[in-house]
């Protein structure tokens, strides 16, 4: 068991930088020691903020701190290279979606992680989400009856042109990795594993090289069904971002609000207050920080990772054949029963 407060470097200081910032703040199991970035300025920005020290690259980070664990907020292309540094140096990894753009790299990064044998974890923000954990616990209590629909948007109007997000040379595509993976990674939370999807891309009005908005679908292995919109260009006014549908009732996970209601009653039961990124991200470290101590299991396990590598990898098939595509040749669930070093070496 580990007692003493979690040392943490941070990898990366663009925009998602700032939420783990805030999310330091008032966590006593763990605190920020360091920051790193290729741009120097942008590392002494961000640790000024955090009130800790600044790099100009992650290796000097290390040599200089006695870390414990590290964030990884760089491009998705650099995602493998960074945490194969850390975790064969036995420095716990959380690592920011998508954990790689491929499977080879994700591949890489768990065998390491396994071989050292350190925590690795994928962050994904929304499985930490208060409303969307109550949403969960409602689908597992039973009174929804089975589940036979499961419906996401994340959509809404930004300027890509000028992000890394766009290349993809370094993002690995477009708005169908980048908020689908959080969207597929949803999917499986609600739904147990996912055997096949479709993507039906839409126009590219911003003339960008990757994919700005797509519908993917996707079929569990129990047979429920799943619809996602995603979409940088435009902004569609829902107040529910997750609708989940039982053969006996229906939840709601919304950014305001989160309520129910069963098919029987024409009350609606309000169960949250909304969308709280600072409170999802603080949660997300504190599980990693109970993980680390040996107190409790990580929330994204290895394999849920890796899955989550996978659909999005099916995904990109599906919508170049635009065919129902089968997500992975051997069963879903084998990620979850086998060990996961003979999915690795796979």
């Amino acid at each position: 068991m580990i007692e003493k407060v979690l040392r943490f470097g941070l990898v990366g200081t663009g925009r998602i930088s700032d939420s783990y910032v805030q999310a330091f703040k008032g966590l006593t199991s763990a605190r920020l020691v360091a920051v790193a970035d290729v741009v120097p300025e942008a590392a002494h920005t961000l640790a000024a903020k955090a009130g800790c020290e600044a790099y100009d690259s992650y290796q000097k980070m290390y040599e200089e701190n006695a870390l414990d664990a590290v964030i990884i907020c760089t491009p998705p292309i650099s995602h493998p290279e960074i945490a194969v540094y850390f975790l064969e140096r036995q420095t716990h990894v959380l690592c920011e979606k998508p954990l790689s753009v491929d499977l080879s790299g994700a591949r890489l990064m768990l065998a390491t992680a396994r071989q050292a044998g350190v925590k690795l974890t994928m962050a994904s923000k929304f499985r930490y989400v208060e409303d969307v954990m109550r949403a969960k616990s409602i689908v597992r209590s039973g009174i929804l009856g089975d589940i036979l629909l499961v419906e996401n948007t994340f959509a809404s109007r930004v300027d890509m042109s000028e992000r890394w997000n766009s290349d993809p040379r370094v993002g690995g595509g477009g708005v169908l990795i980048d908020n689908g993976t959080h969207s597929v990674d949803i999917m499986r939370y609600l739904l147990g594993p996912l055997a096949h999807v479709q993507v039906v891309e839409g126009r590219r009005p911003s003339g960008l090289s990757v994919e700005e908005t797509v519908q993917l679908f996707v079929r569990s292995a129990s047979g429920a069904i799943g619809s996602i919109d995603l979409s940088w260009r435009l902004h569609k006014e829902v107040d529910y971002y997750l609708n989940i549908y039982g053969v006996h009732g229906t939840v709601c996970v919304g950014w305001k609000n989160s309520k129910y209601r069963q098919a029987n009653s024409r009350d609606w039961i309000v169960f949250g207050e909304g969308y709280d990124k600072v409170q999802a991200f603080r949660s997300q470290l504190e599980n990693f920080c109970a993980a680390i101590r040996g107190e409790d299991a990580l929330v994204i396990t290895a394999a849920d990772a890796l899955a989550s590598v996978e659909v999005i990898e099916a995904a990109y098939a599906a919508m170049h054949a635009n065919a129902w595509t089968t997500i992975s040749p051997r069963p879903e669930g084998a990620a979850d029963l086998l060990d996961i070093e003979e999915i690795l070496i796979a």
